[in-house]
């Protein structure tokens, strides 16, 4: 069997690489992403795909990812087989590489135009006006000691019982009220809540290492069922940021506390300064084990003394709920996820969730918010 590279193939290459470089170059435009991707499209488009997933009683994304895996393994399957019984392997394998460079440059080029511009605009930085920088000790532990005041007073206004766990409705009725009290503060969280759904895959967030996720091709926002209840509060705020455009997983967080510090409900309140306090705490610990070692014992002592006893044991909670799934596929999935922020300008990686405390320390310290700052 004589083989020979197509023409057309070649041809199609060669446009989907003008394209890409065309969408590459827009994206260096600060007046293309935030005069017109940002301003303009992508509120639109994200509207469009809420409104039509949000049609569909499961998650339209998930079987798409789906039926697109689906898709590669029988194209691989079947592009293996013509190589094997190929005369002229290396024309197979030269065609075969052009076929996964096409499929490369359209996969660029789409999730660009779906989500990726959002990475390359100002955001919450330049809404607010916010410059996070680097912070010290002092810094550090005052925000912690905050964090650990909170989530006590929070915790005790739910009581003494159990924690209760929201329904998908209920997480979005609430996440809804806390986004349209905080519009009056900040008109830029106006965000009609819909399209959020339990992930189809919740059996593989162990390995694949997700609490949550959004699908920029559908506009979805996935949560896992399984997760500890108190959890699901402050994912489902920060998932929803993301369906507003903002990119960075910091970010993302850092609009959900926006969102929730005015939210009435003492569970949604509970379950985000459960989340930030534990960024904080990891932030404290190791800032403190880098420049004063000699402290760290003595630090880790005093936020135990502060902590409510129950607020320890929803900690300790969540962590025997992780700790109980360990294997050894998250760890890789991790750093492909890591890698996959790096590439879209998140430099810190999957450490960039950690970021969201200096956020929280440079609104703090913002002179046009303090006024707006939540007071217990």
């Amino acid at each position: 069997m004589q083989l020979r590279l197509d023409e057309k193939q070649v041809k199609k290459t060669i446009f989907w690489l003008l394209i890409s470089s065309l969408v590459f170059l827009a994206g260096q435009s600060t007046d293309f992403v935030e005069n017109w991707y940002s301003a303009i499209f992508y509120p639109r488009l994200s509207k469009i795909l809420q409104y039509t997933s949000n049609w569909f009683p499961f998650s339209l994304g998930d079987w798409l990812y789906a039926a697109l895996a689906i898709w590669l393994v029988v194209h691989c399957f079947l592009w293996g087989k013509r190589f094997l019984f190929a005369n002229q392997k290396w024309v197979c394998l030269l065609a075969g590489l052009n076929r996964l460079l096409q499929i490369g440059l359209m996969g660029y080029v789409l999730f660009q135009l779906f989500w990726g511009f959002n990475y390359k605009k100002g955001g919450i930085a330049l809404q607010l006006g916010l410059n996070p920088s680097k912070y010290g000790l002092k810094e550090i532990t005052v925000l912690t000691n905050q964090l650990i005041d909170s989530a006590n007073y929070y915790r005790q206004k739910i009581g003494k019982d159990s924690l209760p766990t929201l329904s998908k409705d209920q997480l979005i009725v609430e996440a809804q009220k806390a986004y349209q009290r905080s519009a009056g503060q900040f008109p830029f969280l106006k965000h009609p809540i819909q399209s959020v759904k339990y992930s189809l895959w919740t059996p593989l967030g162990d390995y694949i290492g997700f609490s949550g996720y959004f699908n920029p091709f559908t506009g979805e926002a996935q949560i896992r069922p399984d997760l500890p209840g108190i959890l699901n509060p402050f994912i489902v705020c920060h998932e929803i940021a993301h369906q507003m455009g903002y990119a960075s997983e910091s970010e993302a967080s850092f609009v959900g506390y926006l969102a929730v510090k005015n939210s009435e409900n003492p569970y949604f309140q509970y379950s985000m300064y459960l989340d930030l306090l534990s960024y904080s705490l990891n932030e404290q610990y190791l800032l403190y084990a880098k420049t004063n070692f000699s402290a760290f014992e003595k630090v880790i002592q005093l936020n135990k003394q502060r902590m409510d006893s129950l607020v320890k044991k929803d900690r300790a909670d969540i962590r025997a709920f992780f700790n109980a799934r360990k294997n050894d596929i998250s760890p890789i999935s991790n750093d492909l996820y890591d890698q996959f922020l790096k590439l879209n300008e998140q430099l810190a990686g999957i450490d960039s969730y950690n970021e969201v405390i200096a956020w929280l320390i440079s609104y703090q310290n913002h002179p046009t918010c303090k006024s707006a700052q939540h007071k217990n």
